[in-house]
């Protein structure tokens, strides 16, 4: 009997211990632990951090440190940590804080319409870990330039607008092999054979592509744009596009804020190489991150004879075309009294 009523003993002792630690666990790994009133938040741990670094990342979020660090020791955080962007959802438990934080989550980095090259470095490293600095080394270096046929003026070229998936963490080598074999997806042999025919390498594809898309944002009136620039370069004639006179404008008083609405006679003198009334041929790089529809206006241009278009005051946001320079100036007349009806001063 005095065995029995010891065994009882024993076993209850053992389920209360049992009880208490199962009670002290639950509290310290499954219970909530944010403080944040949102539904969920994203946190962002550089390269090579500690963890005393992601305390402090952790530190607006989360109620009691002191749990999170215990089952970051029970699960072997704390000599592990993982660089990258982690999702945390509102109540999580410390337990679950820290599985988040093993599971690094993609972006999707987007870029388009960058005037300039550094202007797209800010907008990339606006998005994921490597700054403009990095970028810049990694993307304007000489061997890099060499090896993919281009230069500082036309290294935009190297950069397809598109949305990507990479990790927040990529470095700088990942992000430039990933760009690089989406360059050459992107030049396949069809537009590549497209380019060879119009004589034109793929960076002034894409040269000549910003300046179309730039001229008109109406996609369905780009390959008659494209057309037109590729007679008068087939001609030998200057482009005469109003769009690189503004960036010529920009560039030379470094005033990429400058708002032109109108070109004026003055500024066509604008010593540039990016002025293309005062030279031939294409200038040295793009004046813009084209579409890709105005890259593949230029590779599928409408076969016409025209060499000369003016903005239409009667089909707003496209342009007449005309084939001879007397019937041009009728339609530029036409347009420059309209422009003087709305006071355009610059």
């Amino acid at each position: 009997m005095e065995a029995k009523k010891l065994f009882i003993r024993i076993i209850s002792i053992g389920a209360a211990i049992i009880i208490i630690s199962g009670g002290y666990i639950i509290n310290k790994a499954f219970t909530g632990n944010t403080k944040f009133e949102v539904e969920e938040v994203y946190v962002y741990v550089p390269t090579d951090s500690k963890y005393e670094d992601i305390k402090k990342i952790l530190a607006p979020y989360i109620e009691n440190q002191s749990k999170i660090d215990w089952v970051a020791s029970k699960r072997d955080y704390n000599s592990n940590v993982k660089a990258g962007k982690f999702l945390l959802k509102k109540g999580m438990s410390s337990f679950s804080i820290v599985r988040a934080l093993r599971l690094n989550i993609p972006v999707k980095l987007a870029f388009n319409n960058q005037e300039k090259v550094q202007d797209l470095f800010v907008r990339i490293a606006s998005q994921i870990e490597p700054d403009t600095t990095k970028l810049n080394e990694i993307f304007t270096n000489d061997t890099f330039l060499k090896e993919n046929g281009l230069n500082k003026d036309n290294i935009m070229s190297f950069f397809i607008p598109n949305s990507y998936e990479f990790y927040w963490n990529t470095s700088p080598e990942e992000l430039s092999e990933k760009l690089t074999k989406e360059y050459k997806r992107f030049w396949n042999d069809g537009r590549l054979a497209k380019a060879k025919a119009l004589n034109l390498s793929p960076a002034q594809v894409y040269t000549l592509a910003s300046i179309v898309h730039k001229e008109t944002a109406k996609a369905d009136e780009r390959p008659k744009v494209a057309g037109v620039y590729l007679n008068r370069l087939n001609k030998n004639m200057p482009l005469q596009a109003d769009p690189t006179v503004i960036f010529a404008l920009k560039q030379k008083s470094n005033d990429w804020n400058l708002v032109v609405k109108r070109v004026m006679h003055n500024d066509l003198i604008v010593n540039s190489p990016y002025n293309t009334y005062k030279n031939e041929g294409l200038p040295p790089g793009p004046i813009f991150m084209p579409d890709v529809s105005a890259i593949d206006a230029v590779l599928n241009p409408e076969k016409h004879n025209y060499l000369y278009f003016c903005a239409s005051v009667e089909r707003f946001g496209y342009h007449e075309f005309a084939t001879d320079f007397s019937a041009h100036l009728k339609v530029a007349a036409k347009y420059a009294e309209w422009v003087k009806k709305q006071n355009y001063k610059r």
